[in-house]
């Protein structure tokens, strides 16, 4: 696969960008984010604390990617006086992928409780590493709402490509992925299927090894979320 130049450079030099045509590819490089990111890589992080050190990441990359939502003003009576306030402007949707993306959506909910949660099942087949829907379950909302699809690991992005054509073939307009790692092969794969879906990652790492793997990458992210 051919990899665009410029996204070659956000691997090196890890800040935001935007590539021609192409929504904003964004590396969330706060210093809490990294020191997350650093203990999910870590191969002797337990279950317990892979979810946790998951969550908190899961907050921050979804901060940055919610940075420019539109809100409207509301009215707000304080125990003082009345003031002006804010509310988001769209309803949001949230829609991990199965089954490694609850462990974003686990951490997200909390910020955003009234948001919608769609379901969306693709397994990857590992002889070919080619996407296999099996499952979702996906509302009636999606075209007035931002949405965001969730999966720790952006490799081949053959699952992130499949997700994101069933989210617009049921009416999505504005869609943000969020990632905990990624590398050139994936953002390539979605440039070239999907270049209006923005994505939020703690990471742009060097490449696939010979099974699809990211490396240096996290390992499989829902076995060791889910401890299995």
């Amino acid at each position: 696969m051919t990899v665009n130049p410029v996204v070659e450079n956000f691997a090196s030099t890890g800040k935001r960008g935007r590539m021609p045509g192409m929504q904003p590819v964004v590396v969330v490089q706060h210093p809490l984010a990294q020191c997350h990111l650093a203990a999910i890589r870590a191969v002797g992080t337990p279950s317990h604390e892979f979810r946790r050190h998951l969550n908190h990441l899961a907050r921050l990359l979804f901060l940055e990617a919610t940075r420019e939502l539109p809100v409207q003003e509301i009215s707000v009576q304080t125990p003082l006086k009345q003031t002006v306030g804010a509310q988001l402007a769209r309803p949001l949707v949230c829609v991990p992928i199965l089954r490694a993306g609850l462990g974003l959506l686990d951490g997200i909910l909390p910020l955003v409780p009234d948001a919608v949660v769609a379901h969306v099942g693709i397994r990857r087949n590992e002889e070919t590493a080619l996407p296999h829907a099996y499952y979702a379950n996906l509302p009636a909302s999606l075209s007035t709402a931002d949405v965001f699809l969730l999966d720790p690991m952006l490799a081949t992005g053959g699952s992130a490509c499949e997700a994101a054509r069933q989210l617009k073939e049921a009416g999505a307009m504005r869609i943000t992925m969020i990632c905990v790692v990624t590398c050139p092969e994936g953002l390539a794969a979605m440039q070239l299927s999907h270049p209006d879906v923005a994505i939020v990652t703690a990471a742009i790492d060097a490449g696939l090894n010979d099974k699809c793997y990211i490396v240096p990458g996290l390992g499989d992210a829902g076995d060791r979320y889910f401890g299995t």
